[in-house]
């Protein structure tokens, strides 16, 4: 691998655990900025004031508030949380990087950029602003922008649900559909785009280790599927039935309407570029992704 030196923001969160486990796995040395203190750990407040490590060759930012997160409520100031936690550790790490002989600065967006509407989204789709989550993705991605003249290479992953066993979606349903009661959202009819955990990581390290790839990728799987045709793969490979839907005024209670639009509302987001690229999926289809989910392969 070409990188010596890995500075990941977020790497405690779900994504970059992943990503952290797999660097250490390939014998890359790593630095962690987090806000809790640890071995191979700096805080945000040190790459403010002191940079990056003299020897980073690479920085990958999955940093970012759990948007889902039930303990919290959809206010003003948990909305500029949600803001601040992508957008403000972005732009330190673009302050910071250019400062360094980095060769790649590798950034995590979401499929949110895109309306959901029954178009097909590639990464040469440009879409307007059109709520508050695609604003944030817009202001996301501004924030990583760096200098013109600079010349490490900028990739912004704009990634899509993100399934893995232990975080995310995934975490949250695993026991109502193993108890039989689950189903799909709504009328699951809308788009969902995926990818799974291991895809996600590697998609982030092929990008640092390949010097051609550049610019916009949709970390998506290639395989597009709706929520109910998501439900459907899941209870199959856990042998339950699934057959409960969640109304959607259920989920606007519990999550405001807002925020309830990531579940309620999907994209038909295809991996263009990452493919052209020659990107290997471990998991391209839903059914071979949900049985390592539910640990029938790996």
């Amino acid at each position: 691998m070409a990188s010596k030196h890995v500075v990941i923001g977020g790497g405690t969160g779900f994504i970059g655990t992943h990503i952290i486990n797999s660097l250490s796995r390939k014998g890359v040395s790593y630095t962690c900025i987090s806000r809790m203190p640890g071995p191979n750990r700096i805080s945000w407040h040190d790459v403010e004031s002191h940079g990056l490590p003299e020897n980073t060759t690479a920085v990958i930012n999955v940093a970012g508030q759990n948007i889902l997160d039930l303990k919290q409520r959809w206010t003003e100031g948990f909305k500029q949380n949600v803001i601040n936690s992508r957008v403000k550790t972005t732009k330190s790490l673009a302050n910071a990087i250019i400062h360094t002989k980095a060769d790649a600065f590798v950034t995590i967006s979401g499929v949110s950029y895109y309306k959901p509407n029954d178009t097909e989204y590639t990464e040469e789709s440009n879409c307007e602003k059109y709520d508050f989550l695609s604003e944030l993705c817009h202001q996301w991605e501004a924030a990583a922008q760096l200098p013109k003249d600079s010349n490490i290479r900028q990739i912004t992953i704009r990634s899509g649900v993100v399934l893995g066993k232990n975080g995310g979606m995934i975490k949250q349903m695993y026991l109502p559909f193993l108890f039989g009661l689950g189903g799909p959202i709504s009328n699951g009819n809308q788009y969902m785009p995926w990818i799974h955990i291991i895809d996600l990581v590697n998609l982030f390290l092929y990008s640092i280790e390949t010097r051609n790839v550049h610019g916009i990728l949709n970390g998506v799987a290639p395989q597009i599927v709706t929520n109910k045709e998501f439900t459907k793969a899941f209870a199959r490979a856990l042998q339950r039935p699934a057959l409960i839907p969640v109304p959607s005024i259920v989920l606007n209670s519990f999550f405001n309407k807002e925020r309830a639009k990531i579940m309620l509302e999907g994209q038909k987001v295809v991996p263009k570029r990452v493919k052209e690229l020659g990107f290997q999926y471990r998991y391209p289809d839903i059914d071979s992704a949900c049985a390592e989910l539910v640990g029938k392969n790996t």
